[in-house]
């Protein structure tokens, strides 16, 4: 679904990822591990179209998008969930969804995945959890569609119980076979358990990558000791 071949990209005149090659097939979710300024973030950047690269291609569904910007990216089925909880404060979480769609029954498929948003469709985001916010994050963003879901830290600050629901809805999602997922996360066992590959970055490069699952939390953690 995503290819990230050989791209080297960064800021001005810096590199920050060297010739980092990345693949997230149809249907599985990937996760991205490594400590602060390991450039995961900027991996993010490159394939939402966030960031130009300096080199290297990125494909979605085998379609060259190195060149196009986050909108086209959009069209063509990407859906991103960037770090740090983001709604609309003042709106309530109605109409938070409802700025993606009205349709009832697509409100109806996101809210039976995160069943505690049907409690509080009329609660102002801006007093939601931090938790909560990001399920609401994470929903508004489902209602498009996307193909390739692509989630930035989204265990970052908030309460374990609310973890497990976003690692129960990846794993739901990707068994559908109709979803993929790009996930950039720095909570271990979190992205092993909902991913089934994974890649550690460290200094800008792919330091070690494999199948996710239980097996490989000491080579991850091994790995980003390094």
């Amino acid at each position: 679904m995503l290819q990230i071949i050989g791209v080297t990209a960064g800021y001005g005149r810096t590199e920050v990822i060297h010739d980092v090659t990345i693949e997230v097939p149809t249907g599985q979710a990937v996760s991205i591990m490594g400590h602060n300024g390991a450039g995961k973030t900027t991996l993010l950047r490159v394939a939402t179209g966030l960031l130009p690269i300096m080199k290297g291609r990125v494909l979605i569904d085998g379609e060259d998008v190195s060149r196009m910007p986050p909108s086209q990216r959009v069209r063509r089925g990407l859906g991103y969930v960037p770090q740090g909880q983001q709604c609309f404060p003042q709106m309530t979480t109605r109409e938070n969804l409802q700025l993606t769609t009205k349709k009832q029954s697509d409100l109806d498929e996101v809210l039976d995945l995160f069943p505690v948003l049907a409690e509080l469709m009329n609660r102002r985001a801006g007093l939601l959890s931090g938790g909560q916010r990001q399920q609401l994050a994470i929903a508004r963003t489902l209602l498009t569609r996307p193909r390739l879901l692509v989630l930035d830290e989204p265990t970052e600050g908030i309460q374990p119980n609310v973890v497990a629901d976003i690692e129960r809805v990846i794993v739901d999602l990707t068994r559908r076979g109709d979803l993929s997922v790009l996930l950039v996360e720095q909570h271990v066992g979190f992205a092993l358990r909902s991913t089934d590959r994974y890649y550690v970055v460290k200094s800008g490069r792919v330091a070690v990558s494999g199948e996710g699952g239980a097996s490989a939390v000491t080579t991850v953690r091994e790995a980003m000791a390094i």
